[in-house]
C-alpha cells in the first residue's frame, strides 16, 4: 500500500470546533496522483512507486525521453506500457512488500488519510536572501551597552596560529532558506475527498503554491 501522496500547499486559515476552540491549520491540496512508474526488488532492488500530481494545467511541452517514460512514444507502446497524460513533478514512494498489487496507471486520492493520523511533511523552505549571523544561525550578539562596539558581529572564526584558517563548515552570514525541511508528527484535522483537500494542524513549510511530500507515520 502507498503510504504518501503529493500536495500543494494552499495557505492557512483555522478552524473552530463545537467548544469555541481555534486550531490553526494549513490547507494542502493533495492529489489526485497516478502511479508513473512501479520499481521491484528484481529489477531495481528495492519496491517502490513513482507518483505523478495530475494539475488543472498539465505541462504542455514535454521532451522525447520523457514522453517515452510516460508511455506516449510509439516504442513504448509497442513494449506494452500504459500511457499516461504527463505530469510536471514526480515524486518517489517505497512500498512496504513485494506483494502490493499497485501498478502503472492507479490513482492515489487523498482519501487515503483518516482525520487524527499522524503524518510527515517534506517540503522545501520559503527563501530569505543573504542573511546575517543572528537571523540565520540565532547568535546572541553582542552587549548593547554604550561603549561596547560589539553587537552584531559574529565573533571569533578561527584561530591565527593553527590550523590558520577558516574550518569548513562554520556558521556566517550567507544564503538562507531554500532548503529541503521534514516537519514531523502533524496531526490532520478534516479531509475533503471530493475537493482533494487535506486540512493539518499548524504550519508546514515553503511558500503557497509549494510541492509538497505528505507522508503517513
Amino acid at each position: 500500500m502507498i503510504n504518501g501522496i503529493i500536495g500543494k500547499k494552499i495557505g492557512m486559515t483555522q478552524v473552530f470546533s463545537p467548544d469555541g476552540t481555534v486550531t490553526p491549520v494549513t490547507v494542502i491540496k493533495a492529489g489526485p496522483c497516478v502511479v508513473v512508474q512501479r520499481k521491484t526488488s528484481a529489477k531495481d532492488g528495492y519496491e517502490a512507486v513513482q507518483l505523478g500530481l495530475v494539475e488543472e494545467n498539465p505541462p504542455k511541452r514535454v521532451n522525447k525521453p520523457l514522453q517515452g517514460h510516460f508511455g506516449q512514444t510509439e516504442k513504448a507502446k509497442a513494449k506494452g506500457k500504459t500511457p499516461i497524460p504527463p505530469t510536471r513533478v514526480l515524486k518517489e514512494f517505497r512500498l512496504e512488500s513485494s506483494e502490493d498489487s499497485t501498478k502503472v496507471g492507479d490513482s492515489v486520492l487523498v482519501d487515503q488519510f483518516s482525520v487524527d493520523d499522524s503524518i510527515d511533511i517534506v517540503g522545501t523552505s520559503k527563501g530569505r536572501g543573504f542573511a546575517g549571523f543572528i537571523k540565520r544561525h540565532k547568535f546572541g550578539g553582542g552587549r548593547a551597552t554604550h561603549g561596547s562596539m560589539f553587537h552584531r558581529a559574529p565573533g571569533s572564526i578561527g584561530a591565527s596560529a593553527f590550523p590558520s584558517r577558516v574550518i569548513k563548515g562554520t556558521r556566517m552570514a550567507g544564503h538562507m532558506g531554500v532548503e529541503r525541511k521534514t516537519i514531523k508528527n502533524l496531526k490532520v484535522i478534516r479531509i475533503d475527498a471530493e475537493q482533494n483537500l487535506l486540512l493539518v494542524k499548524g504550519s508546514v513549510p515553503g511558500p503557497n503554491g509549494g510541492y509538497l511530500l505528505i507522508k503517513k507515520r
